[in-house]
């Protein structure tokens, strides 16, 4: 094959919340069939665990700190990429490829279509909808594409499973259902260990579940589209999401559930590696060195290895995994890095031990490890056994025969984030808003 189509399916807060990663009473035979076709990475990873900084690595390659997207894009938060050109989008244009963005665009500043084309690197920009109207411009499109003389890339993002304010809801209450979406129980729901199993958070998963069986259905309509144009076999499929689910101690955390991630890919001229599992630890950094390569720009910048060859056995996965989150729904910067065993993850501001994802007052669902009672702030400094502790909710930061490991993961930390030219090391990193309001504000990293 010269130079495959690439579609890539991603979705917001599914973590790795499939039966594909082994949640059962979760429907997505869409998906199921695109992991019994393609590979499935057991453990990839985002760069952050919320939206628009994890994105913005998953379409560069980069780390939030490098792309300059340190909170969320949207008004009134207004972040963006300090160079859009990075976008894989415009690699793939200069690289002859047509190229195409359908759903959700969160990774730069939210603006008109038609200056985000501009901006990234896209021939034709669609935003919004939910997953069946998504799904239906994508398949427009991708019969649009072929046959035609250049190869597509074509970019589709769904908002399912995020939380849709409804009037369905409870007072206090933001759901998974907007207005489009039922529970879905019938195979019963799975509560994630992290979480107390309750009635109240039985009937919220039920609803999780419900979205991410709409948005399987998308995707399998996108990717019938591709089977009935002719060019399944033509084309590279990633699928993958933000982060993880937006669920108390996980999406706005860097737990492993904030920063777990479902990453599974078709490879049609490597047939052979059909239904392979990688145990290797990957991230979102190598996606675009993967699809840069399909697509012939060998002599491409690498940032991470190559996912196809990490499945094939031809390169190692990463030994370390890095972490970050400095703004959300407010200002709370902290980093982590992990290895086959352990993670640290350093708080650097006084904050409440764990950020609330629900865009709820009211919660239906209660993480484990939590005093009752006022939120306590966080730590400074936490470090985990992710073998012997798994929900991550044993600190051994002052345990002596953990020393060693504190303070090589915390050397590590730190060189990342000098390689990284991480702001946080000048200190304060101010917000859009704040350059904004306050005369003299500028970045700490200016």
């Amino acid at each position: 094959m010269t130079h495959p189509n690439i579609l890539l399916l991603h979705c917001h807060d599914l973590g790795r919340f499939l039966s594909a990663y082994g949640i059962d009473t979760v429907q997505s035979p869409a998906l199921d069939a695109l992991a019994a076709d393609g590979i499935v990475f057991e453990r990839a990873f985002a760069t952050a665990p919320q939206c628009s900084p994890a994105r913005s690595s998953l379409f560069t390659g980069d780390y939030p700190q490098q792309t300059g997207v340190l909170g969320l894009t949207h008004d009134p938060h207004g972040w963006d990429m300090v160079d859009p050109s990075r976008h894989v989008a415009t690699h793939l244009r200069r690289a002859g490829y047509a190229t195409e963005l359908v759903g959700i665009h969160h990774e730069s500043r939210t603006l008109p279509d038609a200056e985000v084309a501009d901006r990234l690197g896209f021939d034709r920009v669609d935003t919004g909808g939910y997953a069946p109207d998504v799904a239906r411009r994508a398949a427009a499109a991708v019969r649009r594409r072929a046959g035609q003389e250049r190869p597509f890339y074509l970019q589709v993002g769904f908002i399912e499973p995020h939380r849709l304010q409804s009037d369905r809801d409870e007072a206090g209450v933001v759901g998974f259902l907007g207005s489009h979406i039922q529970p879905d129980d019938e195979r019963g729901v799975t509560v994630p260990p992290y979480l107390e199993d309750t009635a109240s958070s039985r009937a919220e998963i039920a609803e999780l579940q419900g979205a991410v069986r709409v948005m399987d259905a998308a995707v399998g309509e996108v990717l019938a589209a591709l089977k009935e144009a002719g060019v399944a076999e033509d084309t590279l499929v990633v699928f993958t999401t933000d982060h993880g689910i937006a669920m108390p101690r996980a999406k706005c955390s860097l737990y492993e559930p904030g920063l777990e991630v479902a990453l599974i890919m078709r490879v049609p001229w490597r047939r052979d590696l059909a239904g392979r599992r990688p145990q290797a630890m990957v991230s979102h950094l190598s996606v675009v060195p993967t699809l840069l390569d399909a697509a012939g720009e060998i002599g491409a910048e690498r940032t991470a290895p190559n996912l196809i060859a990490v499945a094939d056995d031809l390169e190692p996965g990463q030994s370390e995994v890095f972490g970050q989150m400095t703004y959300h729904n407010y200002y709370d910067p902290k980093r982590s890095v992990r290895d086959e065993r352990h993670k640290l993850i350093v708080n650097y501001s006084n904050a409440p031990l764990a950020m609330d994802p629900t865009q709820s007052w009211a919660h239906r669902s209660l993480p484990l490890g939590l005093d009752r009672g006022n939120m306590p702030n966080n730590r400074e400094r936490e470090l985990y056994d992710l073998v012997a502790d798994p929900l991550e909710l044993t600190n051994l930061i002052a345990d002596p025969a953990h020393a060693d490991v504190r303070d090589r993961l915390q050397a590590d930390l730190d060189a990342w984030m000098r390689r990284v030219d991480d702001p946080l090391l000048a200190g304060f990193i101010p917000a859009p808003r704040t350059r904004a309001t306050i005369p003299g504000a500028v970045p700490a990293s200016s």
